[in-house]
Parts: structure tokens; sequence; C-alpha cells
């Protein structure tokens, strides 16, 4: 027999298509290769990689299930290690934005930059308003919780959340306040506590080191740099979130009592809008459809029922089912929503590309090796109809009930 070594073109195919059900078997994962200057270099990425607080990292990236595989060997749960202040040195203040009473990614970016910023000597002081439904304040960086719960700061209440700042900047003088630049809330809350505490704010802040904050300036076409105030506007991805310790989310209070004010502001309520009239890079809860979607007309009644922005895959668009404008991913717009459900989409690189910065995705699919399913936070595995059908009747059922509890 020869000994020459026979290549497999079949398998160097899979190895090349990355939407192949076997392709993550066939990839040759180096977990360590020595450096150009003799120094052992590691792949924080692989399985069993040992982080720098001693914790083995577990795959949680889907990678290892695909195909028929399973997993080799099962992720053993690990307790981070809890991370205690008792007499702070100081205070790191974030006041992150709690969009439907959670955090979100950009929550989490903001309170890894107060992680960072803390050290070890700080502590940093959480400040939301309102109840919140948010159960991982522990493994997102919270040493100090200051809750408001009082209706006067609940819809749009600028002025009293300011106020209530106000008592807290006297209270512990934060070395840094921090909050997210961002349209839904922070940004002008942000330059309201600017201007009341005679604070020069650095905005859309990209970056804090070694007491220099770069924000994006010039339409984000230049970087300014200056030296790291108190107050700080952050943009998305400041800093990594906070991943391997626990923090012990010890309450705090107000030593003095709030003053009562006359509001200028009146809230009258959330204005009703048509999900169908909002831009696409704008909507927070998209339904989106490609080429699993077998009835259409059902989709649409979905998307109403659940008060949805329409989005669809380049397929769907293509086929005449949805127009160009909807089309979501790299060749059409990437969207930025709060909860993107993907009904009968494969997830090519291009759509996944478009979705990279939703917060939670949910795919309904009858293939579980897709690579949406790989990349979803929650997965369904059926008939795209039969669960868009009992999505409607779910949500009526909810809607009578809440009226028959309004009676």
């Amino acid at each position: 027999m020869s000994d020459l070594i026979r290549r497999d073109p079949r398998a160097e195919w899979i190895a090349r298509n990355r939407l192949h059900p076997l392709h993550v078997a066939l990839q040759k994962v180096e977990s360590s290769w020595m450096g150009p200057n003799g120094v052992l270099r590691k792949n924080p990425h692989a399985v069993g990689f040992t982080g720098p607080n001693g914790l083995k990292r577990i795959d949680r990236s889907g990678t290892q299930q695909g195909g028929s595989q399973k997993r080799s060997t099962a992720s053993a749960v690990v307790q981070l290690p809890l991370h205690v202040i008792e007499q702070p040195a100081f205070y790191i203040a974030v006041v992150p934005d709690m969009v439907g009473g959670r955090l979100s990614a950009h929550d989490k970016d903001l309170l890894g930059l107060a992680h960072k910023l803390a050290g070890s000597d700080g502590a940093v002081v959480a400040v939301i308003f309102g109840e919140h439904k948010e159960s991982a304040f522990d493994c997102n960086g919270v040493d100090r919780l200051l809750q408001f719960a009082d209706d006067a700061f609940d819809g749009y209440a600028p002025e009293a959340r300011v106020l209530a700042l106000g008592a807290l900047e006297r209270q512990l003088s934060p070395r840094h306040w921090l909050l997210p630049d961002s349209r839904t809330g922070g940004g002008e809350l942000g330059r309201r506590l600017a201007a009341k505490l005679g604070e020069r704010p650095a905005t859309r802040v990209w970056q804090v080191a070694d007491g220099i904050a770069s924000g994006r300036a010039g339409a984000g076409r230049e970087d300014l740099v200056q030296s790291a105030p108190r107050l700080i506007l952050a943009a998305v991805e400041c800093a990594e979130p906070v991943s391997e310790t626990r923090h012990e989310v010890r309450p705090l209070a107000l030593s003095e009592a709030l003053v009562s004010h006359l509001p200028r502001i009146q809230y009258l309520g959330a204005v009703a809008v048509d999900p169908a009239q909002i831009p696409m890079a704008e909507a927070e809860f998209i339904l989106s459809g490609g080429n699993g979607v077998k009835d259409w007309t059902l989709f649409h009644q979905a998307a109403a029922a659940l008060g949805a922005t329409e989005g669809a895959s380049r397929v769907a668009v293509d086929d005449g089912f949805m127009g160009r404008e909807r089309q979501v991913g790299a060749s059409g717009i990437w969207v930025t929503a709060r909860v993107y459900v993907a009904v009968g989409i494969s997830g090519a690189i291009q759509h996944l590309q478009g979705i990279g910065a939703c917060d939670k995705v949910v795919a309904i699919n009858l293939d579980p090796t897709c690579d949406m399913i790989k990349r979803a936070d929650l997965s369904v595995i059926g008939e795209s109809a039969a669960i868009l059908q009992a999505l409607i009747e779910r949500v009526a059922a909810h809607r009578q009930g809440g009226a028959r509890d309004a009676a």
C-alpha cells in the first residue's frame, strides 16, 4: 500500500462551507502554539481555556453542537468568586437606561467600564428609577444598588431624576459619573446632570485608559482625546462587560429626604406608533421572515398582533414577499433591536452580521442545526405557521384577560 497521504476533496469542501452541518467538526482549533519570540501563546476561545482568575471558560457559542455531534464533555457549573468592598475608597456612579426594566448590552458595557475605573478599592453604584426585572446585577459588576421606586420618577421625568442624582452627589461625591450616550434617555439625562453639577462632560466616549478618555467627534470621522472628566457619556462597546466576578449588590439608601418640586414637564404617556412606520434601524422589536415562511398572510397577522416591525431576509425580498427597505443584513439594513425574532431564516453570514447588535434573538426554524439556531438566545424548533398561529392566540388571550382584570 502506498504511503502517500490522499486528499479528501469532500472534507475540504465541508471545511470551507460554514453552512454545512459538519463544518465545525472539521475545523482544527489550536489551543496553544509557540510564538515568534519563544513565548507560548494560548487561544482564549478554545474549550477548556483557563482565564486570568483561574476559572475554566465554558463554551456557550454553540459551535460544539453543530451537526449530529454531541459535546464530548459536560460543562461544569462554575461559581464565580464574590467581589466584596466593605469600605470603598471612592465610588463610581452608573445610571443605566434599563429599557424595559432590564440591563441592555449598552448598560453592561457601561458597568464594565465602571468596574475598570473602580479597580480593587472603589465600588460601583448603580442608580435605577422605577421597578425593574433584572436578576443579574451581581454578574454585571454592581457593588451598591440605589433604587428610586417613587411614582414621580415614572415615565419621562428628567427634572425629578436630576434632583435625585444631585442628592446622591452630595452624599457620596462619586469620582466619576457614567451614563450611556443613548437616545433612550441616558444622553439627555447626562447632559442635564452636567449642567446641574457644573461639569463639562465627555460625550460619545468609546475608551477610557490611563486617565485619558477618547470620544467620537466630527460626525464620527475623528477622535477627541482629553483627560477623563468626572462625568462621562459612553458609547456602545466602551469596555468589556464584567464576566469573571460576582458582586454583592448591597442596597444603598439616601441619607437625606428628597425635596418635592413642581415639575415644569407634564408626562402624558407614550404615543402610539404604527410599527410599520418605524425605520428598521430604529425598531426595538422586529419580526423577520425568511425562506421558511410559507403563509405570509399569517406572518403579517402575527406582526400586527405582536406590535412588531416587519423585516425579511434577502431570499424573501428577492422572491418579492417583502420590499427592499425591509431587508435585514450586511447587504440590507443593520438593525439594533432589543428583540429580534427570525422566522424560517437559516442564518447566512450577511444576515448574522446585520443582527450582530441585537440584544435578544429568537429563532423559529425546522432545522436545529442551522446557524440562526446557534446564534439565537432562544430557539423554537417547529413549523412556522403553527408557531405563529399559537403566538397570535396567546396574545389575544393575554389581552382579553387584561381587559377583564381592568373591568
